[in-house]
């Protein structure tokens, strides 16, 4: 069993019995003493009301509950009277995001980047928010160059940001150059590495794909080749993401943050994988 902080990410289901599952789900994996476990934004990007369900259940369930707020399509006001919300019902962490385009708008409203959130942020709410952000080891897929996406994360830590959470990766090298990159831009804030269990072949490539992730070529080969082998695939998948794990503890990670996609056989398996 690992000794560093672990955190885990859910998203919000579509439907009551999906509720049902992730509430067992979670009910399992609090057996790691998760930090915290963030909510990622309402389906599509249309609405948070399901973030904030699923937020409320994990705090009735004595846990600390973290939305994710994005901006887009947000204005300055509509910023203030959400965080008073927030403040009001006693959350004091959230992860700040730029947010993707919902489908059918063409605006972006009044924020164009994550920054620019985190300065209103700081500006209505002093240091009341723990504000968690993302990072791109393998760069950002709409950044222009790999300088200009490490200029955009060191803005928002002197934005105001606590701490990162990288997309997911699966190349160690590509995770600690881009501390070191960080660091010698006088980025301060710990960078924690955010881990996908490997549970199937198609649906992982296609993730990586949109999101800009590299699947290593010897690995997605091997993935291929094992077809619809369902049991192969997990089998080889917990091993790889085992390795890579224990790698960044030994390289002296602060955390993992964990990508559960609403299951908890996939990331106890793993985190009972490392370092065994």
């Amino acid at each position: 069993m690992i000794k560093i902080p672990v955190s885990l990410e859910f998203f919000p289901p579509k439907t009551p019995e999906g509720m049902t599952k992730l509430a067992a789900a979670r009910a399992q994996l609090y057996a790691l003493e998760p930090e915290f476990c963030s909510v990622t934004y309402g389906a599509g990007g249309s609405t948070q009301m399901g973030t904030l369900q699923v937020v409320q259940a994990i705090r009735d369930e004595g846990r600390v509950g973290v939305p994710h707020y994005t901006c887009i399509g947000a204005t300055r006001a509509s910023v203030g009277a959400t965080l008073d919300g927030f403040k009001a019902s006693g959350l004091k962490r959230l992860v700040a995001l730029r947010g993707d385009l919902p489908s059918g708008s063409g605006s972006f409203g009044e924020f164009r980047y994550a920054t620019e959130l985190i300065e209103a942020i700081r500006a209505h709410s002093g240091d009341h928010f723990h504000i968690e952000v993302a990072a791109y080891p393998e760069t950002h897929p709409q950044a222009r160059s790999p300088e200009a996406d490490l200029k955009a994360f060191a803005a928002k830590a002197a934005a105001g940001a606590n701490s990162a959470i990288t997309q997911m990766f699966f190349n160690a090298d590509a995770y600690f150059r881009f501390v070191d990159d960080a660091r010698a831009m006088g980025v301060a804030i710990p960078i924690v590495p955010g881990i996908m269990p490997i549970t199937n072949s198609s649906g992982l490539m296609r993730f990586a794909d949109n999101s800009g992730c590299e699947i290593p070529r010897w690995m997605r080969l091997r993935l291929q080749s094992f077809g619809d082998d369902t049991a192969s695939i997990k089998a080889f998948g917990l091993e790889v993401m085992a390795r890579l794990c224990e790698r960044l503890v030994a390289g002296g990670v602060p955390a993992l943050h964990f990508y559960t996609m609403n299951q908890a056989a996939p990331t106890l398996a793993l985190v009972d994988a490392i370092g065994g």
